[in-house]
């Protein structure tokens, strides 16, 4: 490449958008993740029963499944980059009413916290799609991979600032809408700068829902969920059964969520680069399910390889979902809807995945019977995940176009 050209693509690309996108992806999972910790300290200050508490996650999770499909509704109707500035508003406002010492401002705040971020989880791949095609991969890596990062780091801190600085939990909370207020003064600029076009009108949402592609899409996605947040939750305890101390049983947690960075990073880049991406999502679910029987069979260090191969599985599942909605569009119209779509299903199988799996530990007083239906879902995963993985596109009539070019008009090598 000749160096004029270099230098013309280097000062092409959107630095601006791509802090933006960082800022962003920084405050969509740590507001939730600092929940955790800090139960104790809710239950003692404000009286709050273990269901009350328990409802601190479930309400985001719902609302992620509930408020998905309105998110492309809202970029129609006031562009896209507008929509995810006033979400961060919302976000902000829930931030601020969550530690107000009371029950009621505590639940309110979650409430507007999980709409924020159920708009912000559709519309951010497609702002990906649309403002970064040619480095898709790249961006959808750096956006997971700070999304979860800054997900672990507040899961860390939060009883350190609680406690250690004195904060107490409503410090801890405080925290991070000061991210959300510096997320907001970068997106003034993204929200003034343009109304996005990628979300015309006269969308068909019907015939979306009867793509068999797109349910394929769908369920790779909620299953994938569904298996994350049955591990996030229950970890510790197996951990616990297996005769690891409670510290160290959180270590091991800590160890799943860091595990998945790197090819979280890595495997969108991959995907893109794919005429489809069978062998990533194959890999994936088989490292998730080696992970699930290493948890199934083993104690001590095989505890730890289970925690590294169903993470770094986990971490590939993810962000190969997050790809696919880009990967199996032509339109960032299209890809809203997939995602609007996948999520609102994938996040309802996801609530219901750590009480089925607790109830089903009740039920036989082992781990047995439920990490065996994690076995069932990894092969469910692969099915649904080989057959979203095809080079195909979802088109807006419903069927399934096979793909001649690449995601982005671009042809296939």
């Amino acid at each position: 490449m000749k160096p004029n050209a270099a230098a013309s693509r280097a000062s092409s690309f959107p630095f601006w958008t791509a802090g933006a996108v960082v800022a962003l992806a920084a405050n969509l999972r740590a507001p939730l993740t600092t929940v955790g910790p800090l139960v104790p300290e809710l239950q003692r200050e404000l009286g709050l029963s273990h269901a009350a508490a328990g409802a601190l996650t479930t309400i985001p999770l719902l609302a992620f499944a509930f408020l998905a499909p309105v998110a492309a509704a809202f970029a129609r109707r006031f562009g896209m980059e507008r929509t995810l500035f006033f979400s961060l508003i919302v976000l902000l406002v829930g931030e601020l009413l969550r530690p107000l010492s009371s029950i009621g401002w505590l639940f309110a705040g979650t409430v507007l916290i999980g709409a924020a971020i159920a708009v912000d989880n559709v519309l951010m791949p497609v702002l990906v799609k649309e403002s970064f095609p040619e480095r898709v991969g790249l961006m959808m890596g750096i956006y997971t991979v700070t999304m979860n990062m800054s997900a672990a780091f507040a899961s860390g801190i939060a009883v350190p600032l609680a406690d250690g600085w004195g904060l107490g939990w409503q410090g801890s909370f405080r925290f991070w809408a000061l991210f959300a207020a510096l997320a907001l003064v970068v997106w003034l600029t993204q929200a003034r700068r343009r109304e996005s076009d990628g979300a015309p009108a006269g969308s068909r949402r019907s015939a979306l829902w009867r793509s068999w592609l797109a349910w394929q899409v769908t369920l790779f996605m909620g299953l994938q969920s569904f298996f994350f947040y049955c591990v996030v939750t229950w970890l510790p305890e197996l951990g616990q059964s297996k005769g690891l101390a409670a510290d160290t049983a959180g270590w091991l947690l800590f160890f799943f969520q860091f595990a998945q960075l790197p090819m979280m990073f890595v495997s969108p880049m991959l995907a893109e680069r794919m005429d489809n991406q069978k062998v990533l999502i194959g890999s994936a679910v088989l490292l998730m399910t080696f992970g699930t029987i290493a948890f199934l069979a083993g104690q001590g260090w095989l505890l730890w390889i289970g925690a590294l191969f169903s993470g770094i599985g986990a971490g590939m599942a993810f962000s190969l979902a997050m790809m696919l909605f880009t990967l199996r569009t032509r339109r960032p119209l299209a890809a809203a809807q997939l995602s609007a779509m996948a999520q609102s299903v994938g996040y309802l199988l996801a609530a219901a995945g750590p009480p089925l799996f607790g109830a089903l530990y009740d039920a036989a007083g082992r781990f047995t019977a439920p990490l065996g239906m994690l076995l069932a879902v990894c092969a469910a995963m692969m099915a649904f995940g080989l057959g979203a993985a095809r080079n195909q596109y979802v088109e807006e009539d419903g069927s399934a176009f096979v793909g001649a070019a690449g995601p982005f008009g671009k042809k296939s090598p």
